[in-house]
């Protein structure tokens, strides 16, 4: 009997790895393949990047400059020896920590609403929203650009599922009327998109929504610490803080920049999904020093809203600069600025050159943004000085020369 070990080329699926391996190797020909940079100190405006040392950051989420803030990492050391490193199961099955209350009650009392409940990312609170809610008899309505979270919460949901066009209140009101019928409308909407950094048309949503008794849930995770003054978000921003239906937002981008998401919004709307929320049922609570973390972010930002005035600030410079360097980059108010280049490897391409001058920012091409939409990403933050603002501004119109941008 031939006891010789079995080699790695005769597991079963090797078909299947062989075909995986060549689209790899197809991204790479096509100049589109993805590669992870490692970063070897904290995410600050500055960064030790493995292989290139000092890079300046320009696609982060950490919209605040909270990252690394030392009241909020203490927070997070103090959590950590507090509770320790988790619970080490779901919350209905072996507890909740205290300050998992506290970041709850801050959170609910931030958005102006009656509750929240925490998720382990606000992925997991999209994709257990809609389907522990809406079946056949009730109609899903999203907008066509939402974030993909939000559209593999619909997937998820066995209901009827619409669409409408974007940022489209004839489309929508289409949708509400063809919809009559149902036993409920649950609208759902990003509320900064984050590929075009555009707003939703928060009065017209809820509008709508009021008139054809449907609610309305907003997706604000790069809103919230961003818009309004005092960063509570989309709706501040509009002055109408406290009147959308139900939230859901990260605490991994300007709030801490850890981890973690959130549902918020009427107190039954909290109780019935931490009774019938999956991913709320079956993931592990969120870790300690995180939810401490995140609640000491919160009552920074509570002390603290002048740095949402510096991200506006720092926002309107760079874009302004930009345009006077020939660029043209989405219009809009956030600090999200894309700049349209068409092809994803020509984006790449961008980024790998301004990373080559000591500038960290992001090509997006398909299919995280539509084809033929490929795009640079900038995101700025209240960290960044002007001295930043102006050494990233210098790259940008040295490689945009060279790949004839500009």
């Amino acid at each position: 009997m031939n006891h010789e070990p079995e080699r790695p080329g005769n597991k079963g699926g090797s078909s299947f790895l062989r075909r995986i391996q060549a689209e790899i190797d197809s991204l790479k020909e096509d100049g589109t393949y993805k590669i992870l940079n490692y970063i070897d100190s904290p995410q600050e405006v500055h960064v030790k990047m493995e292989g290139r040392g000092d890079v300046l950051i320009l696609s982060s989420n950490n919209y605040l400059g909270l990252c690394n803030e030392n009241e909020i990492v203490e927070a997070g050391r103090a959590g950590l020896e507090r509770f320790g490193a988790g619970t080490a199961s779901v919350r209905f099955i072996c507890g909740s920590f205290s300050v998992h209350r506290q970041l709850e009650e801050k959170i609910a009392s931030f958005l102006g609403v009656d509750s929240a409940l925490t998720y382990v990312s606000c992925w997991n609170a999209n994709t257990g929203l809609m389907a522990t809610f809406l079946g056949e008899e009730d109609v899903l309505i999203s907008d066509e650009m939402n974030h993909a979270s939000i559209i593999d919460g619909c997937r998820l949901a066995k209901t009827r599922r619409r669409v409408y066009s974007h940022s489209d209140m004839k489309s929508l009101e289409q949708v509400l009327r063809e919809s009559r019928e149902a036993r409920s409308r649950f609208i759902i909407s990003d509320g900064v998109f984050s590929m075009e950094g555009d707003v939703a048309r928060l009065p017209d949503l809820i509008e709508l929504a009021r008139k054809y008794d449907a609610v309305l849930a907003l997706d604000d995770s790069h809103g919230t610490g961003v818009l309004g003054a005092t960063g509570r978000g989309t709706p501040e921003h509009f002055g109408l803080h406290g009147e959308v239906d139900v939230f859901t937002s990260s605490l991994g981008m300007a709030l801490g920049g850890a981890a973690g998401g959130f549902t918020a919004g009427p107190a039954p709307i909290c109780d019935y999904l931490a009774q019938r929320s999956r991913p709320q049922l079956f993931s592990n609570a969120l870790p300690p020093t995180v939810a401490c973390s995140s609640l000491a972010a919160i009552e920074f930002l509570e002390r603290h809203p002048e740095r949402v005035g510096r991200l506006r600030e720092n926002t309107v410079y760079f874009r302004e600069q930009l345009i006077a360097s020939g660029f043209r980059p989405v219009p809009g108010i956030t600090p999200i600025v894309p700049i349209i280049l068409g092809e994803t490897a020509k984006a790449i391409r961008m980024s790998q050159m301004l990373l080559d001058q000591g500038i960290f920012v992001t090509g997006f091409g398909y299919p995280v943004v539509p084809k033929g939409q490929a795009r640079i990403r900038c995101q700025l933050s209240a960290a960044h000085s002007r001295e930043d603002l102006d050494q990233a501004l210098e790259a940008f119109q040295k490689v945009g020369r060279q790949l004839k941008v500009i």
